[in-house]
């Protein structure tokens, strides 16, 4: 059994820029730290995306996740966000 940690930063999830459970499950990732470690930022980003392409229920946890952060983290991620739109 693999017992590492997949680099996940640089990957590029098939079919992400149009489907928001993939973006959402990225962020349940993030958020939970499963597979990755703990990751607010990432969790936002992921959740502000899904949340961007119909994922409604992205909504409620993306507000979760920025209650923990920092005014800061969350600029950065809404920065990685947009950077991500721009891309894909």
């Amino acid at each position: 059994m693999f017992q590492g940690n997949f680099g996940l930063d640089h990957a590029t999830p098939v079919a992400a820029e149009g489907n928001p459970e993939v973006l959402f499950e990225l962020g349940l990732l993030y958020a939970c730290g499963r597979s990755v470690g703990l990751d607010l930022v990432a969790a936002h980003k992921w959740f502000n995306l899904a949340a961007l392409k119909g994922r409604v229920d992205a909504i409620a946890l993306r507000r979760e996740v920025a209650e923990l952060m920092t005014e800061s983290e969350i600029a950065q991620a809404q920065r990685e966000a947009r950077a991500w739109m721009a891309a894909h």
